[in-house]
């Protein structure tokens, strides 16, 4: 049985983390195949919206612990790197890829899993969803992009509270502080996740990257460096076909049929 899964459909490529058994938790194996596949779907111009979601009770519960005491008890220096080798690699891709990414938060979000979440572009999660950041109970710090992410969804002091105290925020708690975009019932997740992604893999692909990428530069910038972002960005997307096609089709009180580019 494949610990990752890939599906395709209306434009939709859905990764799937399946270790049900041990919660979705991050093996190397796991990791090295979703790096390969978020760096294949981002050039693929076949996929215009991605969701992640996990099998069974749990998203993602972070670094499988198991496989990581034993390669250290082993002397094996591969665990030391798996931050620079894995961790930032996926978290780049995620917010970088050129077309909207949802996470589909099912149970368990924790450490590396969720921070993956938080570094997709929209949340939905189901009522059984739980976001814990317990780095501080192994005696680590935070990686994954988390300091980055989490901060600009909540705020540093509820960032912090979460960091130190190491407490699960709940779905709709998650909801209240801006954690989460939406909170269905947990049998409707994937149903929603895939309505919501597909009816995006329908719009203008390029502006939705455009979005993406002003909003990222304008995140620690200068107002100036948010304008630049803005010219640049909006130029490219004057340029597309999707804009020509809209305005006609405003100007023709037509609904606009986008191709992504």
């Amino acid at each position: 049985m494949s610990e990752f899964l890939v599906d395709d459909a209306d434009g939709v490529r859905t990764f799937t983390f399946n270790r049900p058994e041990s919660f979705n938790a991050f093996t190397v194996a796991l990791k090295e195949s979703f790096l390969a596949a978020l760096i294949q779907a981002a050039a693929d111009e076949s996929v215009r919206a991605v969701v992640i979601t996990g099998a069974g009770r749990a998203f993602c519960a972070g670094q499988d612990l198991k496989e990581h005491i034993g390669l250290l008890q082993a002397g094996d220096p591969a665990p030391l790197h798996t931050v620079e080798q894995h961790y930032n690699p996926i978290v780049r891709e995620l917010i970088g890829m050129p077309k909207p990414v949802i996470a589909a938060v099912n149970g368990s979000a924790a450490g590396a899993g969720a921070s993956f979440a938080y570094a997709s572009d929209l949340r939905i999660a189901g009522r059984s969803a739980k976001f814990l950041m317990a780095f501080a109970n192994v005696g680590l710090t935070a990686d994954s992009g988390a300091s980055w992410t989490l901060p600009r969804l909540i705020g540093h002091g509820r960032a912090m509270e979460m960091m130190l105290l190491a407490q699960p925020v709940g779905a709709e708690e998650a909801l209240r502080i801006g954690m989460v975009n939406q909170v269905v019932p947990d049998e409707e997740l994937l149903e929603t996740a895939h309505l919501l992604a597909a009816k995006l893999a329908k719009g203008p692909t390029t502006a939705y990257a455009k979005i993406k990428e002003a909003l990222a530069a304008a995140a620690d910038g200068t107002l100036e460096d948010a304008l630049e972002a803005e010219r640049r960005t909006q130029a490219d997307c004057g340029a597309t076909e999707d804009h020509r096609e809209a305005v006609d089709a405003f100007v023709n009180k037509r609904a606009p049929k986008f191709i992504g580019r």
